[in-house]
């Protein structure tokens, strides 16, 4: 179910996101919601603008499903009992798996008689 609804949010937002790439501008930009010039001169919808609303509707809609699946998901697990069990995992003994630091990582010291500075060659 989750899956389903999350495959069609994804279409959702694509969809979205073409059909506003697909109207044309007013020109105005915030410029034109704030009263100034023409603010009475609107038209109507377009078809793309009616489709850009059923659009955002059907986002906003499995937005809201999405958020109410995965609060059903994690309504018997807490955050805390998560992190409480996190110590008891990192106490274990360590094996040998882990490679240790030799000195061969580190450059040589002005103590090992080798040279600091490179050679011409």
């Amino acid at each position: 179910m989750e899956n389903v609804v999350l495959v069609v949010h994804l279409i959702l937002a694509l969809s979205l996101i073409g059909v506003v790439l697909l109207q044309r501008s007013e020109g105005g930009g915030l410029a034109s919601n704030a009263g100034g010039g023409m603010a009475a001169a609107r038209p109507g919808l377009t078809a793309v603008g009616k489709v850009t609303w059923i659009l955002a509707i059907g986002f906003i809609i499995t937005s809201i499903a999405l958020t109410i699946i995965a609060a059903e998901k994690s309504a018997g697990a807490s955050v805390l009992d998560r992190i409480q069990e996190a110590p008891a995992a990192a106490e274990e003994p360590a094996t040998d798996a882990a490679p240790s630091l030799g000195t061969e990582l580190l450059p040589p010291s002005a103590d090992d008689g080798a040279s600091l500075t490179p050679l011409a060659d």
